[in-house]
């Protein structure tokens, strides 16, 4: 685990390498959230800054502070959010996933190299994984299928994998070595949000260096290029349709993929005036939640608050 000492050195990281979560394209400056109802602009109260959403049963719904590691919880539908998990100092929480069949909460560690996992009702701690050594990795998203979940590392072309068995029972760690065009590890910061097709028989990572969308073969860690795409951050893949959260053009793209993820075009463009660097997405009925981490305010970010907010998809 990380110590609250190397805590402030991780974030002197990211201000040195400006691009921990795909921050590749030029800062546009934002104007903050105006007041919305609740139902459009969620807080999350006491968070220092935010990253990842996921929504579990119902309309409820996870949000992460991604230098603090605290998780949020709350109710899309009652526009509410609290405190749920606080995380012990050093941890950080990236990108996260809820898998109902479990009940279990995954979330990526970022430069600690570890995933988390947690149970969803409760908070409680279930597992730590350290997938790679401490300042060499970046984790940085994850993705659950049938099988288990699915991490990217921002700085190797790895992806790990945790097998999620009967009653939910985890199993040990593997890692997979990526291999073709998406194995580019020649920027600071490369793999970023992570999606799969329904079966799981297919991967699919945004790359920040390479600006673009690759499928990868979970058996044998082969990528082919999907679609190119100007910084992708999280990413949501459903009915043929990928939503690519894009921080610093301040808006979601919303793609349709051709069935055998051989390319893609634009389907729609989602803005709202709420938006402040959204970087990841969730699916709630016929909406989408992003989350604002401001990071045009800075890296790590000055706000005085961070939010969820919900537009049409």
């Amino acid at each position: 685990m990380l110590t609250s000492g190397n805590r402030h050195q991780l974030a002197r990281g990211v201000l040195a390498a400006a691009g921990v979560l795909g921050l590749v394209v030029p800062t546009v400056l934002t104007t903050p959230a105006a007041a919305a109802p609740a139902s459009d602009l969620i807080v999350l109260p006491g968070a220092i800054s935010a990253e990842g959403v996921a929504v579990g049963h119902g309309a409820t719904f996870y949000a992460g502070d991604l230098f603090g590691g605290d998780i949020y919880r709350g109710n899309l539908q009652h526009g509410t959010a609290a405190l749920f998990i606080d995380a012990p100092p050093g941890q950080m929480a990236v990108g996260l996933k809820v898998d109902d069949a479990s009940g279990l909460l995954f979330v990526a560690g970022g430069f600690a190299g570890q995933g988390h996992v947690y149970d969803a009702d409760t908070g409680a701690s279930v597992a730590t994984y350290q997938f790679g050594p401490p300042g060499q990795s970046l984790i940085n998203d994850v993705v659950v299928t049938q099988d288990g979940a699915w991490f990217t590392d921002s700085q190797q072309a790895h992806l790990y994998f945790v097998p999620i068995g009967p009653g939910g029972a985890l199993g040990a760690a593997s890692t997979l070595t990526v291999t073709g065009p998406a194995a580019d590890t020649s920027g600071e910061f490369n793999f970023n949000g992570i999606a799969a097709t329904p079966d799981g028989h297919t991967l699919i990572v945004a790359h920040s260096t390479t600006q673009a969308l690759y499928a990868v073969d979970p058996q044998t860690g082969a990528s082919t290029l999907v679609v190119e795409i100007a910084g992708p951050d999280g990413i949501l893949y459903e009915s043929g349709r990928m939503w690519v959260a894009q921080p610093f053009q301040n808006q979601v793209t919303r793609l349709r993929l051709n069935p055998d993820l051989s390319g893609g075009v634009v389907d729609k463009v989602i803005t709202s005036d709420l938006f402040q660097t959204p970087t990841t997405v969730a699916v709630h009925g016929n909406r989408l939640a992003a989350v604002n981490a401001k990071f045009d305010t800075g890296l790590p970010p000055t706000a005085d608050e961070y939010e969820v907010v919900l537009v049409d998809r």
